[in-house]
């Protein structure tokens, strides 16, 4: 009793703050870690431990011996196994106000240009049910991407999108990237999203969408070869089925530049809509 009196008696407003802290950290990397590999092979972890638990408990020396190896062999084999959700964590914190580094240097007027023109082009494909996948630079660089395209540099217009993903033509394949008012590459390459959650109707344009967004702020516009639908992901979820007016608004409310004290660490995650 005198144990716990004297805990209580060396408890302050820091412990709690400190607590608080800790509760608020884990709380997120459950949040980051939703909807990804990561949650089966962290319940995996959970029943490694409950069992080095048990034999303790029970004095199992063999199973303690076994378990103890296997956490070995796991601290080693962790950082690897959880690359992709430890990149996305680092890289969200990077996003922070103290270190954050904005590779779009465009103003409002050219964003506002830009946006028309891609809801434009984007009508016009979805029309006629030509497949497109065109990715938005925001503050994470794309330039790892823009390397397995072609390069293009040319300032963005409806009519240089359309005929990049015209049938049959040598860029039709792969992804746009955008930076600015400026059209970097077409023909690039991007990660596919792990996520199982994904509607089997979509096909891989749709899963580099999400990767893309998930690897980095990006945002992502797919039309969809089968059904000519727009869509739209970014921080890798997916709003289905946007009209001409939906689209642009929620391109303006993404790329236009607020000022804000907030971390993008500390953000609440965009929800999923189905348009």
């Amino acid at each position: 009793m005198a144990t716990w009196l004297n805990v209580f008696h060396k408890f302050d407003v820091m412990n709690v703050v400190d607590i608080l802290l800790v509760a608020f950290v884990i709380y997120r990397v459950l949040l980051l870690i939703r909807g990804t590999r990561a949650v089966q092979l962290l319940k995996g972890i959970i029943v490694i431990l409950l069992a080095k638990g048990i034999s303790r408990f029970f004095h199992l020396t063999a199973m303690n011996f076994l378990i103890n190896n296997i956490l070995t062999v796991g601290l080693v084999a962790i950082p690897v196994v959880f690359q992709p959700e430890l990149r996305r964590a680092l890289e969200q914190l990077g996003r922070g106000g103290f270190f954050s580094l904005s590779f779009t240097t465009a103003d409002d007027g050219q964003l506002r240009y830009m946006t028309a023109e891609v809801v434009k082009a984007t009508q016009v494909l979805s029309k006629n049910q030509i497949g497109a996948l065109l990715v938005i630079e925001r503050n994470t660089g794309l330039s790892e991407y823009v390397e397995t395209g072609t390069d293009i540099d040319g300032k963005v217009s409806s009519e240089l999108l359309i005929n990049t993903f015209i049938p049959n033509t040598p860029l039709h394949d792969g992804a746009v990237v955008i930076r600015g008012d400026k059209l970097l590459a077409a023909g690039c390459f991007l990660p596919l999203t792990d996520s199982r959650d994904l509607d089997k109707q979509f096909g891989t344009r749709h899963r580099a969408a999400i990767g893309v967004t998930e690897q980095s702020d990006s945002v992502a516009v797919v039309v969809s070869e089968e059904t000519g639908h727009v869509s739209l992901a970014v921080d890798g979820v997916l709003t289905k089925d946007l009209n001409e007016s939906a689209l642009r608004e929620l391109l303006e409310s993404l790329l236009t530049p607020k000022k804000s004290n907030n971390f993008p660490f500390f953000g609440r995650k965009a929800d999923s809509k189905n348009g």
